[in-house]
């Protein structure tokens, strides 16, 4: 079940404190420090009061009815009011500092775990997921889970403060307390209401957070069909109705918040109102005194702001609740690919061979066969051309064959051993796959070659060289430390493609995989990358060389390889050699004779568009 179609259980409270329960498991010493120090503040916020009416009492009232003090008298109120001052401040400082170290730790902690879990995911799962709810679950959902815990030691501070005034009210005056508890059924019924009423709201609101960035993110990344299309109105519509639908659920979340937090203000200012009320009658009856009043009351006015805290971390408790399903769903997904102990041989090219594989996609509409009883096996060091018409399952053969998703049925086979039981990273580091689509980062020629190996870089000129790009390198300004920009921007297609193929070749794999990878190169160039390949002594320092597997359909390219498998609707349905394909295999023969033919036309359509220029 994808995350964003997880619901929410009824009990939101209830889930809520056991999301933040992990939390506290998780950094119990962070969390015990931000709560003493919240418990400091809350004990000297009582303090305050208490020493402001020992104080009236005392000092104050004898001032104004002899008409003189003493400097004993006043160092002595100021001392006591200065030093619980400073502890209430060493508490909020201590609370605030602790709090939100728990909760960037925390974050951070489940954005690694989030991001860890997409690397060990088979490709098919990310297949069912778009792009930007991934990216909503390790960020917005991540930020949402542990939004509470920043208004947490408080509001557990204030649970301190509240049975150290309920106890030090009622030693004052049983029945000005009597009057000033009913606050707190009235605050907990409103919290009540509230919980039920913004659940719901806030729910679809994170959901949608998740929908704006699928948008945005699609819309990003096909900027180049949607400029050459003329689709910016369309898309520009389309982010429209989503962050419209966005704005008015959060308006709607605003506007729960908004009728709830006044009321949840006002409450205990009413109580001070009638703390004050009740007081002054009790202060006429000789019940209590001037200062028990100014103790009590201004408790009262001191904890009508940290009674909000509960009502912060209430307030978010609804969205970290969505955030920790939508997180969960991710954390809880099945599917990852098993690994086994054995490791893969070092010494020589790898011997391939796919044994009885089928494949198929999961859609909405069931599950669609893409490959079916495929086998053939490719000799150490040969080249194998893998040809077939569009939709044959060539590329999908290519990610079985590095284990980027495993086979319904059947195996696939390195050096006799199946992938499955290749401990992790084995594939990795035996095989190299350069599929259609290059991704270049917004690296250095080096950078984007080596991607974090540490090679020299007599190394990386080798494999530039021997995929061609070594002369278009040398050109560039800064060479090796040329950056390329984002994707590769500053390059063509070909010089990407190459550069792409220097990435695998660097890594001297002993399986070369070639998923149509020199496609936007020309065909001489393309053929002297085919040749350099097969005429190198070695892709690795043991001398071993390399298996080449290459999805082709130019003839020239195909006419290289050792050997040639022919796909057709999912099934092996031809191999041999080119030349004996050319004359056993009808669909083989047609195929690659229409890519020629298409090829030559095109090639005197721009010769015609050169001439005419």
């Amino acid at each position: 079940m994808p995350p964003a179609s997880r619901r929410v259980s009824p009990h939101v409270l209830r889930e809520g404190l056991r999301v933040l329960s992990v939390a506290v498991r998780a950094e119990p010493r962070v969390f015990t420090v931000s709560v003493i120090a919240s418990a400091v503040y809350a004990a000297m916020t009582v303090a305050t009061a208490q020493v402001l009416g020992w104080a009236t009492q005392t000092v104050v009232l004898p001032a104004f009815r002899d008409g003189h003090t003493t400097a004993g008298a006043l160092s002595g109120a100021a001392a006591a009011i200065v030093g619980v001052a400073l502890l209430k401040a060493l508490g909020v400082a201590g609370r605030r500092f602790y709090a939100g170290l728990m909760q960037y730790r925390m974050q951070a902690a489940y954005r690694r775990s989030v991001t860890r879990q997409y690397l060990r995911l088979p490709l098919a799962w990310h297949h069912r997921h778009p792009t930007g709810q991934l990216l909503s679950n390790a960020n917005a959902d991540v930020e949402a889970v542990w939004a509470p815990i920043a208004p947490l030691p408080m509001a557990v501070g204030v649970v301190f403060m509240l049975l150290i005034a309920a106890v030090s009210i009622l030693l004052t005056d049983v029945a000005v307390a009597a009057v000033g508890f009913l606050i707190f059924p009235a605050i907990a019924l409103i919290n009540v209401v509230y919980q039920r009423r913004l659940a719901p709201v806030a729910t679809r609101a994170q959901q949608l957070r998740a929908e704006v960035s699928e948008v945005a993110h699609e819309s990003f990344e096909g900027g180049l069909v949607v400029k050459t299309l003329g689709r910016e109105a369309a898309e520009t519509e389309r982010f429209r109705e989503r962050a419209h639908e966005l704005r008015d659920a959060n308006i709607a979340v605003g506007r729960i918040r908004g009728l709830f937090d006044p009321v949840l203000e006002a409450l205990p200012n009413l109580g001070v109102l009638a703390v004050l009320l009740i007081g002054s009658v009790r202060l006429e009856s000789g019940a209590m005194t001037a200062g028990d009043l100014v103790h009590v009351a201004y408790l009262f006015t001191l904890l009508s702001w940290p009674i909000r805290a509960l009502g912060w971390v209430l307030a978010e408790v609804p969205r970290s609740v969505v955030g920790w399903e939508r997180v969960r769903g991710v954390l809880d997904a099945t599917g990852s690919l098993p690994f086994g102990d054995a490791a893969l041989g070092e010494d020589k090219a790898a011997a391939l061979e796919v044994r009885d594989v089928r494949f198929s996609y999961e859609g909405a509409d069931g599950d669609r066969e893409v490959l079916h009883d495929v086998s053939f096996t490719a000799s150490p060091g040969r080249t194998l051309a893998v040809v077939g018409p569009t939709g044959s399952g060539k590329s999908t053969l290519t990610s079985l064959l590095v284990r980027l998703v495993d086979p319904a049925d059947g195996s696939v086979l390195l050096d006799g051993l199946d992938l499955r039981d290749v401990r992790r990273g084995g594939v990795a580091e035996t095989a190299a796959l350069v599929p259609q689509q290059t991704f270049l980062f917004d690296d250095t020629v080096r950078g984007n070659v080596t991607l974090g190996l540490d090679v020299p870089d007599e190394r990386v000129w080798e494999a530039l060289r021997l995929a061609q790009a070594d002369g278009f390198v040398a050109a560039l300004a800064d060479g090796l430390d040329t950056r390329v920009g984002e994707r590769g921007a500053s390059l063509s297609g070909g010089q990407r493609q190459r550069l792409a193929l220097a990435r695998a070749l660097v890594r001297r794999p002993r399986l070369l995989i070639l998923d149509d990878a020199t496609s936007s190169v020309d065909p001489q160039v393309e053929a002297r990358i085919l040749q350099s390949l097969r005429e190198a002594q070695s892709l690795r320092d043991d001398g071993g060389g390399a298996t080449v597997v290459v999805v082709a359909y130019r003839k020239a390219t195909i006419a290289l390889a050792d050997e040639v498998v022919y796909l057709d609707r999912g099934k092996v349905t031809a191999r041999g050699t080119h030349t004996e394909l050319l004359e056993t295999s009808e669909g083989y023969r047609n195929l690659v004779n229409a890519y020629e033919r298409a090829e030559a036309e095109q090639e005197a359509l721009d010769g015609g568009e050169e001439a005419l220029a």
